[in-house]
């Protein structure tokens, strides 16, 4: 085992946890800032509990999203450093608009939200959490432009002397048709997993009280207001999930277009596809041989992959093959083929689960057509539905990372030629230990805040308001 090894599973491991965190907090400040909106417009009392209770939510994956994100970008000068001194021209324009535009946007109304609530009049203090949702997208998109740069180089040139790219046009980095594909992929994503995140803490708080008597804070009871509460944030979640949905699908086929462009090599990988077709078949279930480099076992769908990566059933798609001899050709001898184990079946679980995820948001919706409410087995299906579309982003992400092997920079700067040269698999190692110790108490922490909170409920937060809705009895909550 080298040093590159051990650095390439502690930054995956690293990029994995953090992007547990990223998706809720992108997709709960939105539907956060919505449930305010609502409360605003109709001064129903349950809008502002359930505003305040996954606001709460919200703000806990907030956090953990900055530690983590911190952790991460500490490995950059550490195991990779001879990356970051290849890109660091190019990524310091658009990482430092996303910590100087975006980040500092979300960090300053957070406060200002936090601490408004009973200070600032409603308007200003709703007005602080739509800046807040604003933010933590501008910001996913800047971060998602960077990494879509590596996947599609645009807007720089390399420095003969140096051997650095320089950029040239940041706009060209910024409107990278990978760029913008990427984030609408990736933040619609993020938008069903935060609304599963909703179903599944709604769909819990129901199935508690229809089973168990939930006996929420104390041995209180909860009120019925609490039921109806979390009947509404059901529905809220249901919808928001399957609007995102139906996003997901048509991004990701727009992301397998691209790839078929820019990353054949990823694509022919996704698909266990290895040497070159016309009316190429989707491979539904592969046994692969990597060495002879062919399926002995390929159960396929006639003609689908043609039609997802070029639009017509009868389009040609490259096959690893062709592309390793063209590769080997264009860059020198090497490997160019990634992991087609890992990448086939992360595309399939992707897949799977993402719309597992939504399929259980039109079925929920369905059972709670009118003022219906769903049996206690559809609650189990709820909570189980979030762990799934985790699953589904992380797996994205796998997907994405895996299928640009062997490169960090596809077409200029190989994995191998990133890693820290004055690193040893030591010191890997040891901040390896030291890195999966730390995550291990973060997740104990997320997980007792998050189930202490969510067991709490929301009625202990805000009590009832007066008759005349006089925002002055709104008692400022800690969080």
């Amino acid at each position: 085992m080298e040093a590159l090894d051990l650095a390439r599973w502690q930054f995956g491991i690293t990029t994995i946890y953090h992007f547990l965190f990223v998706p809720l907090t992108i997709g709960l400040s939105l539907i956060v800032a919505v449930l305010q909106t609502v409360w605003y417009r109709t001064g129903r009392h349950e809008y502002l509990q359930a505003t305040q209770f996954f606001g709460k939510l919200f703000l806990i994956n907030f956090a953990m999203g900055v530690v983590t994100g911190i952790v991460q970008e500490f490995q950059f000068g550490m195991n990779w450093s001879e990356y970051s001194r290849f890109v660091g021209d190019v990524f310091g324009a658009p990482l430092a608009m996303e910590a100087l535009l975006a980040f500092f946007l979300e960090s300053t109304f957070i406060g200002l939200w936090i601490f408004g609530w009973h200070r600032l009049p409603r308007a200003v203090h709703l007005l602080c959490i739509w800046l807040v949702a604003i933010g933590t997208n501008l910001s996913a998109y800047f971060i998602l432009a960077a990494n879509a740069w590596m996947r599609r180089p645009v807007g720089y040139r390399v420095d003969p002397e140096t051997g650095r790219a320089q950029l040239t046009d940041i706009w060209a980095v910024l409107s990278n048709d990978q760029a913008w594909s990427t984030y609408l992929h990736t933040v619609s994503a993020a938008f069903v997993t935060a609304g599963l995140f909703v179903v599944c803490v709604s769909c819990y708080k129901l199935w508690r009280n229809t089973r168990h008597g939930d006996t929420g804070v104390a041995g209180v009871v909860p009120p019925a207001g609490d039921r109806a509460l979390f009947r509404g944030t059901l529905k809220v979640g249901l919808v928001f999930t399957l609007l995102a949905g139906m996003i997901v699908v048509v991004s990701g086929d727009h992301q397998a277009k691209l790839a078929a462009e820019y990353e054949p090599m990823k694509l022919a990988a996704a698909e266990a596809l290895w040497d070159t077709e016309e009316g190429a078949d989707f491979s539904a279930f592969a046994v692969g041989d990597t060495e002879a480099r062919y399926n002995p076992i390929d159960v396929t769908v006639p003609n689908v992959l043609s039609f997802l990566a070029t639009g017509e059933f009868d389009g040609e798609v490259h096959g690893m093959n062709d592309l390793q001899e063209a590769y080997e050709q264009a860059y020198g001898p090497g490997d160019y083929t990634p992991n087609v184990f890992v990448v086939y079946w992360a595309f399939r679980l992707m897949i799977g689960l993402g719309l597992a995820g939504v399929a259980v948001a039109a079925l929920g919706l369905l059972l709670t057509w009118g003022r219906r409410s769903p049996r206690p087995w559809f609650y189990l299906l709820g909570m189980l539905a979030l762990p799934a579309a985790l699953a589904a982003n992380i797996l994205g992400w796998v997907l994405t990372e895996m299928g640009r092997q062997p490169w960090t920079v596809h077409g200029e700067l190989l994995t191998a030629a990133s890693v820290s040269p004055g690193v040893g698999l030591g010191a890997v190692a040891t901040s390896l230990s030291v890195l999966t110790a730390l995550y291990g108490v973060l997740f104990v922490v997320e997980v007792g805040l998050l189930v202490k909170y969510v067991k709490a409920g929301p009625s202990h937060l805000v009590p009832e308001l007066a008759d005349d809705g006089d925002e002055a009895r709104i008692p400022h909550f800690s969080y």
